[in-house]
């Protein structure tokens, strides 16, 4: 009976000091994550696809409402300066734009300067001179910042 005992106090001692499961992650520990492990693509994170998505929709629909609400605050759609009362909608419907930004926002995306950029021959030509559109993360939300033309000569 005593051996039983004697047995039983020296399994929770050793149970006592072996390590917990319920680990604290590097934050909670006040340590700063590991800068060797690259950040996360976040073409691939469920919130920017999720966003991509509704943008397709809603180009594709032409639901200017939503595209409204989609939009960064200082969306781009052209180089030059807005002639009074034009809108990045009106500026589509008058150069038939909506076909082009609808194919375009179905190719593959690429980061580049801080945006997620289609099509990925912005990020792979220096040169290139046709339309892009680009998504950025703008207060933990994502935003429809730009779709406008290759920029002038002399702005390249």
């Amino acid at each position: 009976m005593k051996f039983k005992i004697l047995a039983s106090l020296m399994s929770v001692a050793l149970l006592a000091g072996c390590p917990a499961t319920d680990k604290k992650s590097a934050k909670a520990q006040g340590k700063k994550p590991d800068a060797s492990i690259p950040s996360r693509n976040p073409a691939g994170d469920v919130t920017f696809q999720g966003f991509v998505g509704r943008l397709k929709i809603a180009v594709a629909t032409h639901d200017l409402e939503t595209l409204s609400t989609m939009m960064a605050p200082d969306f781009g759609y052209r180089w030059d300066a807005t002639p009074e009362g034009e809108s990045a909608f009106s500026y589509w419907d008058e150069n038939n734009l909506w076909p082009r930004l609808s194919a375009l926002l179905s190719e593959p995306w690429s980061e580049h300067d801080g945006y997620m950029v289609v099509p990925p021959q912005v990020v792979q030509d220096a040169n290139y001179n046709g339309y892009r559109a680009g998504i950025a993360m703008n207060n933990g939300s994502w935003r429809f910042a730009y779709f406008d033309p290759a920029p002038p000569p002399q702005q390249q």
